[in-house]
């Protein structure tokens, strides 16, 4: 593994491998390092296909010098995890390929093979270079919070439609319903039973509601297990970045999912960059300030948002903080970009430091 050091790509290889990965087959280009194209190949996207591809990279680019080589891939995290994991065991130096500006990819033509090329000279061009996630536990962590997050839209759905339901009942149902919560109102119909003596609608929407509401509760039951396992993993991989204020399982799990593993950021600004809270200039004339980022990892940023929110509420440090900032003149939203790349830094001192 070559270090991540300040130069760019093209000082520290000889090529670079780009490839474009699909479902079935996956198209490679071996680059030079001031982005020649030598060879071009496709093979299928499979185990087989991907020793056929290293062997062939190992053969391109014997013939440059010392060997050196980087793979750029274009989607290493999905259609390309097969081919990544390959390559990691084999101790290849693998990289994410940088997504190209909107319509630059296009000027020249569409096909797999340009768009390989592409990947390569991306990274190429890129100031600095970015590592794919890992496998283990943080893939299981993603796996479990990506979940959570359905568990929860499909449980928010089904109570809507639980709710549309009881709305338009009759008066009978509508009165049993008043005034009781929505764990009560579940828990309620539940026990509803169908009787012979209403019409084909009421029975119809009792028995409904009876299968929504255990719906509701099954979703509720996997959520209270998806938290644990959460927590069980958190626990395992940094049990103190639960220790702080405004960080619990969901959110510390973001954090784990988007750090991936030391040594993936250069520095937290890299990291704060990722996760779209970097400060942004916004200056003009005799006006100095900065502006939120809506870049990056909104996942991420929405974690850290939530913490932020969080800590303004219940962290007396962060109410001092706001109270001198307000004074300042600094409106709520700058006071909260800059709370949000404080945690930043925060959490990756905290997962470097203890992971």
């Amino acid at each position: 593994m070559f270090p991540i050091l300040a130069e760019r790509l093209a000082e520290r290889v000889d090529a670079v491998v780009g490839v474009d990965t699909h479902t079935d087959t996956h198209t490679a280009a071996v680059l030079t390092a001031v982005g020649t194209v030598l060879a071009e190949i496709t093979v299928p996207a499979t185990d087989d296909g991907a020793a056929v591809l290293l062997a062939w990279a190992g053969r391109q680019t014997a013939v440059l010098g010392t060997g050196r080589r980087a793979w750029a891939l274009d989607g290493a995290r999905c259609h390309g995890v097969g081919l990544l994991r390959v390559l990691r065991a084999a101790g290849e130096y693998v990289l994410e390929a940088p997504k190209p500006a909107a319509g630059r990819c296009r000027r020249g033509g569409k096909s797999d093979a340009l768009d390989a090329a592409h990947a390569a000279r991306g990274v190429l061009a890129a100031d600095h270079v970015a590592s794919p996630r890992t496998d283990g536990d943080r893939e299981a962590l993603r796996l479990l919070h990506v979940c959570r997050r359905h568990y929860s839209d499909t449980r928010t759905a089904t109570i809507n439609l639980f709710k549309s339901v009881i709305l338009t009942a009759d008066d009978d149902l509508r009165t049993q319903m008043r005034g009781l919560s929505t764990l009560r109102q579940v828990q309620h119909a539940t026990t509803l039973t169908t009787t012979t003596s209403g019409s084909g609608l009421d029975r119809l929407r009792r028995t409904h509601l009876a299968t929504l509401a255990e719906q509701i509760q099954t979703l509720d039951r996997l959520l209270k297990a998806n938290l644990t396992e959460i927590r069980t993993l958190v626990d395992k991989l940094c049990p103190t970045l639960l220790d702080q204020p405004g960080i619990g399982p969901v959110t510390a799990a973001i954090a784990l999912t988007a750090w991936s593993h030391p040594g993936r950021f250069r520095n937290e600004a890299a990291f704060a960059s990722l996760a779209g809270v970097s400060p942004v200039p916004a200056s003009s004339g005799r006006i100095t300030r900065h502006r939120l980022n809506r870049g990056g990892d909104r996942t991420l940023n929405a974690a850290l948002h939530t913490i932020a929110k969080t800590r303004q509420r219940c962290h007396q440090p962060t109410k001092d903080y706001i109270n001198r900032r307000t004074t300042e003149g600094r409106t709520p939203a700058e006071i909260t970009r800059s709370l949000k790349r404080y945690i930043a830094r925060q959490i990756w001192r905290t997962l470097e430091a203890t992971t």
